[in-house]
């Protein structure tokens, strides 16, 4: 059976949230160059674009070194219908951009996400800049070429400058040399990579019994089991801020005996668990965590 263009096409197509030249755009196209990147509105059309077919694969920014994790992306995982496939980290290296021909004394405003604009704070109070928010980085440079003011320019990417067609002012202005956003890769099917071959992330949400200490209790399984957690938060899903859910990373598969005691355990201990996803580590996890 010939397989049909349209379906052939979304099978080599990735989704991000943004504007093309947005960072979500060049990690899918680090991460996968021989596919086509899919612009979409907002993290639930880019969820929507894999369960209709329009796409194999989501890229979903989750956190970032410095800024912290993404605003509301916590909430809409668990519910998203799809699963975590992969993880990538990605530089975040800021660049102003203006209008070309621009002389950087021009500039009084700097337009960009409010992460990119928390990231480079100390850069834009030194030089003066007032921040104006935009839904994204890319986004904001389309507006500062489309209206091609020479007192407003943008922080984006290398990336966005080319499609964009503005210059670069400044280049890499973020605070801090470590700037790093960690992506979470994203598909309807999950996989099952195998336990010994390189280092497995499992990532579940949580939410614990209302009965004391049941956190300490359910999290005392993966102590006991020797399980490294290495990411722990935990938000409110309700308006009455008494229940709270938890997001979670470790190291291992769920099919290792001492994983599985420790979920076992976290179980009796909590109302749901549900895991999002199995999936290799990224190698840039063994070049940062050296002893």
């Amino acid at each position: 059976m010939v397989e049909a263009p349209a379906a052939a096409a979304s099978q080599n197509t990735i989704a991000f949230q943004g504007v093309p030249g947005a960072y979500s755009d060049m990690a899918c196209r680090a991460v996968f160059p021989e596919m086509t990147t899919l612009s979409c509105v907002s993290f639930e059309d880019t969820f929507a674009a894999v369960r209709d077919g329009r796409a194999r694969l989501a890229m979903i920014p989750i956190e970032n070194s410095s800024a912290g994790r993404v605003a509301d992306i916590h909430h809409l995982l668990p519910e998203s219908g799809l699963h975590i496939v992969g993880e990538h980290f990605q530089r975040v290296e800021h660049q102003l951009l203006a209008p070309k021909n621009t002389t950087r004394d021009q500039v009084k405003t700097v337009h960009s996400h409010v992460q990119a604009l928390s990231q480079c704070r100390h850069f834009t109070r030194r030089e003066g800049l007032m921040p104006v928010s935009h839904a994204d980085t890319a986004g904001a440079a389309a507006e500062v070429a489309e209206l091609g003011d020479p007192t407003r320019a943008a922080l984006a990417s290398k990336l966005a400058a080319e499609i964009y067609d503005l210059q670069i002012l400044a280049g890499d202005v973020q605070d801090t040399d470590h700037n790093t956003t960690r992506f979470l890769i994203m598909a309807e099917e999950p996989i099952d990579p195998p336990m010994h071959n390189g280092l497995v992330i499992t990532t579940f949400v949580f939410r614990v019994r209302s009965v004391p200490a049941a956190l300490y209790k359910a999290l005392g399984g993966f102590a006991t089991n020797g399980i490294n957690i290495t990411k722990l938060e935990s938000y409110i899903i309700d308006g009455s801020f008494t229940v709270a859910q938890f997001y979670a990373d470790i190291e291992g598969h769920p099919d290792d005996r001492m994983v599985r005691l420790a979920l076992e355990e976290l179980s009796f201990f909590s109302r749901e668990v549900k895991i999002l996803g199995v999936y290799p580590a990224d190698a840039f996890r063994g070049r940062t965590n050296g002893d």
